[in-house]
């Protein structure tokens, strides 16, 4: 099931799964989020479409979170999985499975594969997929399946407005109501990319998509911080490069970007740092001048980051062009998917003000595989 944002798809999970339970025996079933937390708040426990939210009063099941476990008064059960560790679903078996928002995970197909072998205990095993959706290549596959059935009719935000808080209604359709972003999250239309943009979908990043790099003799974090201190988005991207055939190919390994306080986003490129043992943190220094150093610094206490300011003295596009160059020839392999930075790479163009995420990738992708004075040459061919 496809539909926009605010339209009932985790209700309509969560009384799918309830009705499974209560009709079964359709043995133990499966819910898998893109963390362990999501499961938890939104298919499970706090969210207003939950389980226990919707499970009627002779019928409300036993949580165990230690466990990862619903129980129904019948004796059947759930068990949560994470989307981000695929690997917890090869081996079990379900008669059910209920798989939410799959368009976020980093390894969409891996799941989407392992919940499905695991899907054979039964009469008559099922499961169900609610996402918003994006144009990735396991929605599409699921999509041009034929045993897939896809839930129609009205899918759009605008179905459920009496259901909705008219503030919510009002900011969208002012915001959002035309726009392409709209058009996917409200209107749950699945995009092709931007004409206009520098990166394509499927030849840049889906024909090149890995699910392990290869060993790498260069890791790096990449930085953009918010233009101003008031908790927007900072761009934090990690990536290295390795050989391959004899080439320097490079990989993005995480995307860590996070709105919040420069502490807090300070503190989170430390850490990728640390936890992917990186050899450098490039930070762009355009906004907030010594501002970035200064909060990598106190953060990491000045001991163990490698901390190289970059300052932007030329236009977005010619700093983006070299980059998306190297993705059409090949040469950058995504490990995994990246669904907010692949929708900003896909989506924009020159002349616009370019988003964190994708400002981040340039320039630490610029630091590891770009030469300083390859750099230079690129620049005045530009100008």
């Amino acid at each position: 099931m496809r539909a926009g944002r605010g339209w009932g798809k985790t209700r309509t999970g969560a009384e799918f799964v309830i009705n499974r339970a209560r009709h079964g025996p359709y043995y133990p079933i499966a819910l898998v989020a893109e963390t362990k937390a999501d499961a938890r708040d939104v298919m499970v426990e706090i969210g207003e479409s939950s389980i226990l939210r919707r499970s009627p009063p002779d019928f409300m099941p036993h949580y165990e979170p230690s466990k990862r476990r619903v129980t129904w008064p019948n004796g059947m059960i759930a068990i949560i999985y994470s989307g981000d560790e695929p690997g917890q679903l090869r081996g079990p078996q379900h008669g059910t499975a209920w798989v939410d928002e799959l368009v976020k995970y980093k390894y969409p197909q891996e799941v989407l594969d392992n919940v499905e072998m695991g899907l054979r205990l039964g009469h008559d095993p099922r499961g169900v997929i609610t996402t918003t959706p994006k144009a990735i290549k396991t929605i599409k596959n699921l999509m041009g399946d034929p045993d897939v059935v896809e839930i129609c009719g009205n899918r759009t935000t605008y179905a459920n407005v009496g259901n909705l808080s008219p503030v919510f209604v009002r900011r969208m359709l002012q915001r959002y109501q035309g726009t392409r972003l709209g058009r996917q999250e409200l209107d749950a239309e699945i995009l092709d990319d931007n004409p206009n943009a520098l990166w394509n979908r499927d030849r840049d990043i889906e024909t090149h998509r890995v699910n392990q790099a290869p060993r790498l003799f260069r890791v790096g974090v990449g930085v953009d911080p918010p233009a101003s201190a008031a908790g927007a988005e900072c761009g934090i991207i990690v990536a290295g490069v390795g050989m391959v055939s004899g080439v320097v190919h490079g990989f993005v390994l995480a995307d860590k970007s996070m709105r919040g306080l420069p502490a807090a986003w300070g503190g989170q490129s430390v850490a990728a740092y640390s936890a992917l043992d990186c050899d450098i943190l490039v930070g762009e220094i355009n906004n907030g001048g010594d501002m970035v150093g200064h909060t990598i610094s106190t953060v990491d206490g000045g001991d163990t980051v490698n901390f190289k300011a970059v300052r932007a003295s030329r236009g977005k596009y010619t700093r983006a062009e070299p980059i998306s160059a190297l993705y059409q020839q090949g040469r950058v392999h995504h490990v995994g998917t990246f669904g907010q930075l692949e929708d900003q790479l896909c989506e924009w163009e020159p002349g616009q003000d370019s988003p964190d995420r994708l400002d981040a990738l340039v320039w630490i992708l610029t630091e590891l595989m770009i030469p300083q004075g390859k750099r230079r040459k690129q620049a005045r061919a530009l100008r």
